[in-house]
């Protein structure tokens, strides 16, 4: 980027709102989290570090990303900056980490659900033999 004066202006970072570390709520954003597509959001931020709407693997439109994000940002889970006419978010680790700590590793790391065994086949095996 050139200097100031020489034909350019310098771009200022601009942060959207997000709560203060010390009103974070834990229920708020484990509420948050409880959708499966905020949850996969998370996950994806926490391997790519920062991303947009448009760059995330979701099954969703990018307007209900957007929304997602708002939902996310609005609990304290993300942090989103404007660069020109994008809104790149990334995951508020370290502000989460001091404030709860274990909490985001303990959801990250939290093995998916087991699939329920199907009333037929439980059936079969409660039947003597």
């Amino acid at each position: 980027m050139r200097p100031i004066g020489e034909g350019w202006t310098e771009l200022a970072e601009t942060w959207l709102p997000e709560p203060d570390l010390d009103t974070l709520d834990v229920r708020v954003i484990l509420q948050a989290l409880v959708d499966p597509v905020r949850l996969r959001i998370v996950r994806e931020l926490d391997v790519h570090g920062e991303s947009t709407c448009t760059a995330l693997d979701v099954p969703v439109k990018v307007s209900t990303v957007s929304h997602h994000m708002g939902i996310l940002r609005e609990s304290g889970l993300v942090s989103t900056r404007l660069v020109g006419t994008a809104k790149p978010s990334r995951l508020r680790r370290a502000d989460l980490e001091r404030r709860f700590p274990g909490l985001l590793d303990a959801v990250l790391n939290a093995p998916p659900p087991s699939e329920p065994a199907s009333a037929e086949g439980s059936a079969d095996q409660s039947a003597p033999a």
